[in-house]
This record gives C-alpha cells, structure tokens and sequence, in this order.
C-alpha cells in the first residue's frame, strides 16, 4: 500500500544530519526522494567508524527509502541535468550555507522560474542575515547560541554542558518535515509552491521556550524570576540501581509515598509551603526512601501506585525493553550489502496509507541512470554524461 506522501518527488541535495533525515522521514511516508550527490558523495557515507561491507550505520539510517544519482553541479552539463529533473519534481530540499545554491546557479529564483509549483525548502545554521550568517555551523554550536549548553548546566560547577546527542540537528529535520507537507497542502489549495526556510537556531529556540525559557516569556522590570527546576531529581538511586519518576499531579505524589513506604510528606510541618516542597531538604528525604529499596522490588510497587516512572535502560538494553518489543518499533531487515540491520520504525503510523521501510539506503550513484531515464534521457545521452564526468 502506498505512503501518505505517494507521488511527491522530492530532489534531496542535503548531506550530513539535518537535511538527511528530514528527506529520509519524508521517504518514510512513501515520497520519491531523489539524493543528489557530489561525485564524492555524502561525507555521512564513511564519517563514522561503525560500518560493515562499507555501508555506514548512520548513512543507512538516515538515508533509507532514497534512490541515489551523483551529478557534477560545478560543470555546466551539470546544472542543465539538474534543471531536468526539476520540471517534474515537488520539493527540493538543501541544507548549503546561505548563497551557495544561488553561485551554483540553481537557487529559489531560479527553480521557481522553471517550475512555479516546487516547493524549495532550505535548511541552515542560523538563517540567511545576521553577524554569524555565513559561519560553519553544527549541532554543537546550535546547542550553545540557544541556550541548551547553559541549560545543561552541572549545579555544582555550573560548568556547561551539552546534551550527548544531535538533538537540534534531529528537531531540525522533524520541523523541516513538517513544513514541508504544509507547503505541499498550500500549493493544493493554490497552485503556487513556495520557499520554506527552516533553520536550526529558531527550532532550538521554539523548542525551549515552553518550559526552559519561561522567565524570559513576559517583558517588563516587574518580572520576578522563577528558578528552573533541574530535570536530575527525575533520577533516583536505589539500593542497586537508578530509576526515572515523574510525579506531576497530588494523586501520583500520593501513589509515590506509599510506594516508598513513606508518609505523606505533604503533611509534614516541615513542608507547608511551596518554597519548602522545591527545599533541599524535600529532595533529601524523598531521596532516603529510594536507597531503601531494591530496583526490582521498587518497580513493581511504583507501577501498583501509578507512578509515572520507568526503569533506566542503558543503550544496549533498550533493544530488549518489553515495550519496544510489544509496538515492533525497532524492524530488522536485510540490506543487501551490509546486511541483517535493526532500525527504528517510521514513528507516524498511518491507518490506510501506511510509512514504512521500502527500500535501504542507495550505494553512490545507484540509480543514476533509471533517474536520468525517467527524466527523458536517452542511453547515448547518459553515457556521454558519464564520459565527461557530468554524472556517474
């Protein structure tokens, strides 16, 4: 059955993480995602050490659901392919520093002017004005611009500290996805596409404000700040372990005393106002009642209690999580080169128009020559293309 995105194009010139993955979820939901590589290819391709047969994990991952063609868009011959494979296309996605799509002679003014219905979606650092415009920008500096370095912050040492995993490349992606299908929508609605800029300093910054940032929500000197409450007293200590509780309504701190074995704190002379709940010494004395217990005693009794709460997996345990077993949310496929894979599932589930792992990831310039025929070449254009390097 087909995704929900069947019969969208999409022309994917992004390389490394944002870009990748926004084209990849969008595959995912059964678009045609053409990746337009260098003759070098995506540097995500051999970055990283964990490959087999020379098929990188993080590439196959981030690249499934994609047919790979390889064009030199630095020659002439190379922006008039190009140009071909726009007339048919839907979206084309870039994640180029600002100005570099415009040198090559191919940015949105160009392409609208072939085809007014594209939708031209470019992803980037920090938009296209501004003092740190035109810097080389990842994930790292992102988390430190937004505020996610300083919000990780260690309360002891106040030392910042970033969060150990791509997370506004990753957001980024989710975002760019989903602009993408509204511009989709909007140009059913009108018959125009547009241009969707999505950059990874404003998704990082819509991300925080909701809960991280709120003391900088209302303006005016009568403005109390409030302290931030940090996310470490959501992980306990156990007698032998560690767990994850999250407590929110008085009915679920409620079920968390009993669990713990412990009175009702609530009640205590000690805690009678809001300051005194948010004390140290609050902390401490819920803390004491988690060292009581063993962590697989302790589970079952925060589960009776309706404690929002989950045991802590370590990565290599999180293949074997009775939940993630239960949804099927990690598939195992065969990839025909590197072999026997395991990858997350498409996180959106459809109900008649399912996403979906059609097909793994394209070894460099794999379908150079089924796009180029698609597009209206004949088999003596595509050698010549190829004997002058234009294409491989």
């Amino acid at each position: 059955m087909p995704g929900p995105l069947d019969g969208v194009r999409i022309i994917d010139l992004t390389t490394i993480y944002s870009g990748p993955i926004c084209t990849s979820i969008l595959g995912d939901q059964g678009a045609d995602v053409i990746k337009v590589e260098s003759p070098e290819g995506d540097l995500m391709r051999h970055l990283l050490a964990r490959e087999r047969n020379g098929v990188g994990g993080a590439f196959a991952m981030m690249n499934r659901n994609k047919r790979s063609i390889v064009i030199d868009l630095r020659q002439a011959s190379g922006k008039a392919v190009f140009m071909r494979l726009i007339d048919d296309a839907d979206v084309v996605v870039e994640n180029f520093r600002p100005g570099v799509m415009e040198r090559l002679g191919i940015g949105y003014e160009d392409l609208r002017a072939a085809n007014p219905r594209l939708v031209f979606a470019s992803i980037n650092g920090v938009g296209h004005v501004g003092p740190y415009a035109k810097r080389r920008v990842y994930d790292a500096v992102i988390q430190a611009i937004s505020g996610i370095g300083s919000l990780q912050s260690d309360p002891a040492s106040e030392k910042p500290e970033l969060v150990n995993t791509l997370i506004c490349d990753k957001l980024t992606s989710m975002t760019a996805a989903q602009s993408i299908a509204s511009a989709l929508y909007s140009r059913e609605q009108t018959g125009q596409g547009q241009r969707v800029d999505v950059s990874m300093l404003d998704t990082a910054l819509f991300f925080l404000w909701p809960d991280s940032m709120l003391n900088y929500t209302f303006i005016g000197d009568e403005v109390m700040e409030t302290p931030v409450p940090s996310h470490t007293r959501f992980i306990q200590q156990t007698k032998n372990g560690w767990v994850c509780t999250m407590p929110v309504k008085a009915e679920e701190w409620m079920g968390l005393f009993n669990a713990l074995g412990l009175p009702n704190l609530f009640e205590d002379e000690r805690f009678q106002t809001s300051e005194a709940i948010n004390s140290p010494l609050f902390e401490e004395t819920v803390r004491a009642g988690y060292l009581e217990w063993d962590t697989e005693e302790l589970l079952p009794r925060l589960e009776e209690n309706q404690v929002p709460f989950a045991k802590i997996n370590a990565r290599n345990e999180v293949i074997a999580d009775p939940q993630i077993q239960a949804m099927g949310a990690l598939e195992e496929f065969e990839h025909p080169i590197a072999g026997t894979m395991r990858q997350p599932r498409p996180p959106g589930r459809f109900g008649t128009t399912p996403s979906g792992l059609f097909k793994p990831s394209p070894e460099l310039g794999e379908q150079t020559r089924e796009v180029l025929t698609e597009a209206g070449f004949s088999d003596a254009e595509v050698a010549t293309l190829r004997n002058t390097g234009t294409v491989r």
